[in-house]
């Protein structure tokens, strides 16, 4: 386990900024923090990250982490806390955006004296991971991942949990007192309150060690306190929160009223534009909250779009919902789908040859773990990634396809990028080869590649197409069911290496051949 851990539907701060307005829709109520690792250069970043409207940053030291981690990341990763805060802190102040988040530091925080410190450096809100864990029980012996923890904290073994002697009022002792030497410290600085201290760096020293290779170090650039005027804060607003800005979905909540107060079924049409972002997600919000995760049939709420829909369409969607759009949609489609139904088909006066074209975007059904989709067209790089459960069936697809897909099903029927089912872990794809070139774009590191050659799996991608067929009215697959005598023989089944012995049904229907004794 790496934490942060790498997100591959993130490769810029507007990506970034994308999730951060993606999150709230789906859960207004809550805060979005995002985790930064100390390092040189950190304040840039932070900088970014409260451009995009995070409501709390926090930068995390070298010290402490999961000792599910790698000895790599626990002993060789970042920099101290007191670095990163300490630029964080003054970066935000020079560009007028610290009143705009709150910030936390973890990372070895052990002592009231900590504390103290990291609020003068500029933090708000403070982590104790390890140390709350050493309260409970913990040993540190490092072995998490294992399920052999011996004292009980971090196993699933019921003997091994037979052990757990800890219990909430062990952390609340722990917190108490180090409460109490926060107060004892605050009153030697003559100050009511941590607020008091919060970026106050003139309470600070650099003291001698007595070593020439320890004072040698000049730690005044950790000390320097940005000149700001006296109107401008040196820390978050109290309380503050980011706005969750209003969407569609704020009409479709209104026009969907009959459905949450009597339980009816719904058909919504709007014209969507590019502006539109996280459609579907708050209505999918409003649904949870009300019926849950499951409470309405498929299709219950059909929403029809005409137009070129926003980044995140349908991100998050829970059963009940269908999205059909009519036009185009951008970027992450599908993000998190949780059940909902997503089509997405031209205009019926386009020209366009839809397996020639994109009709989605870019990252699309990333972290999807229930649901369809359907698109009479191409999608762009990194399609399925992280797919955990998704059924999909699009006309092609760019780099990254399927990579890193731990479930689901895909079907692809056109042509694919490089590097097609890297780190594919489960779930199964079928990919139609019109081009006899496929072969040169999969990744073979993880995943089996075998032409077509099982009934039962011929059955399935054979009624995905018709789905397909019948949900986009998509030339390209009916001509592909017409002639599906050649169409089976220039389809692909790709599945992951270690789900082999796992199959119900295996890929060939040929027997396996017996050596003889």
């Amino acid at each position: 386990l790496i934490s942060p851990p790498p997100h591959h539907g993130i490769y810029s701060i507007e990506a970034l900024a994308q999730l951060i307005y993606d999150l709230p829709q789906i859960n207004p109520r809550a805060r979005v923090c995002v985790k930064l690792v100390s390092s040189a250069g950190i304040g840039t970043v932070a900088a970014g990250v409260a451009k995009a409207h995070a409501d709390v940053i926090l930068i995390s030291g070298h010290v402490g982490g999961t000792a599910a981690s790698p000895q790599t990341s626990i002993k060789y990763a970042g920099t101290p806390w007191e670095m990163g805060l300490s630029e964080v802190n003054q970066v935000l102040t020079l560009n007028g955006l610290r009143h705009r988040v709150k910030l936390r530091t973890d990372g070895g925080l052990k002592t009231g004296r900590d504390i103290v410190i990291a609020a003068i450096l500029g933090a708000e809100e403070f982590g104790i991971g390890t140390l709350s864990l050493v309260a409970t029980g913990c040993i540190m012996v490092r072995q998490c991942h294992s399920n052999t923890c011996p004292v009980g904290v971090c196993t699933q073994d019921e003997a091994l949990r037979a052990k757990y002697t800890g219990t909430p009022e062990k952390v609340i002792n722990l917190m108490s007192f180090i409460a109490e030497e926060v107060r004892e410290i605050l009153a030697k600085l003559g100050v009511k309150s941590l607020d008091e201290v919060i970026g106050r760096t003139e309470l600070l020293r650099q003291v001698s060690r007595g070593a020439e290779h320890l004072d040698d170090l000049d730690l005044n650039p950790i000390l320097a306190k940005v000149d700001a005027p006296d109107h401008m804060r040196r820390f978050g607003i109290e309380g503050h929160r980011n706005e969750v800005p209003d969407s569609l979905d704020a009409d479709m909540i209104r026009d969907a009223e009959h459905l949450f107060t009597r339980g009816e079924k719904m058909q919504l049409t709007y014209a969507v534009r590019n502006t539109h972002r996280a459609v579907g997600t708050r209505l999918s919000s409003e649904i949870t909250r009300r019926f849950g995760m499951t409470g309405l049939q498929p299709g219950h709420v059909q929403i029809r779009l005409r137009g070129s829909a926003g980044q995140s369409l349908g991100a998050f969607g829970v059963q009940g919902i269908r999205i059909e759009v009519f036009g185009e949609a951008n970027d992450y489609v599908g993000k998190g789908l949780s059940g909902a139904v997503i089509v997405v088909r031209p205009m019926v006066s386009s020209p366009l040859v839809s397996q020639a074209n994109a009709i989605i975007g870019n990252t699309v059904l990333y972290g999807a773990t229930a649901g369809r989709l359907f698109a009479a067209g191409r999608a762009g790089e990194r399609f399925a990634v992280r797919n955990s459960g998704a059924v999909t069936v699009i006309e092609g697809c760019g780099a990254n396809g399927c990579e890193y897909m731990t479930g689901g099903t895909a079907v692809i029927l056109g042509s694919v990028g490089d590097n097609f089912g890297a780190g594919m872990s489960g779930g199964m794809a079928f990919v139609y080869d019109a081009l006899d070139d496929f072969e040169a774009h999969v990744n073979r590191d993880s995943v089996t590649v075998i032409r077509l050659a099982s009934a039962h799996w011929e059955g399935v991608v054979q009624a995905l197409i018709e789905e397909h067929a019948r949900e986009t009215g998509s030339k390209w697959s009916a001509g592909l069911l017409a002639e599906w005598d050649r169409t089976r023989l220039r389809l692909w089944q790709v599945c992951p290496k270690e789900m082999l012995s796992r199959l119900a049904h295996p890929l060939d229907d040929a027997p396996a051949l017996v050596a003889a004794e």
